[in-house]
């Protein structure tokens, strides 16, 4: 398993969620990237695959920052687009 880099959340009681949400976001980036290696090799077996990782944990992803503060939200995106 990958070691994935976190951030301190801004409320102590939303720091599983917001681990959650990194994770789900990481795991997204990567499915996007063999996603995207299937599709310029026109694999389309693996790109459905990955495509379809892709749509689990983005819809992941959004759950999990829907439950989270707005604050905490902007922190999240922040670190993520850094």
């Amino acid at each position: 398993m990958d070691t994935i880099e976190t951030i301190l959340a801004i409320n102590p009681k939303n720091q599983k969620l917001v681990n959650k949400a990194i994770r789900h976001n990481y795991n997204y980036d990567k499915a996007n990237s063999l996603r995207d290696i299937a599709s310029d090799n026109d694999d389309i077996k693996s790109y459905k695959k990955y495509d379809a990782i892709c749509i689990r944990e983005f819809d992941k992803y959004l759950d999990v920052m829907s439950e989270l503060p707005k604050g905490q939200q902007k922190a999240i995106e922040k670190f993520i687009n850094q």
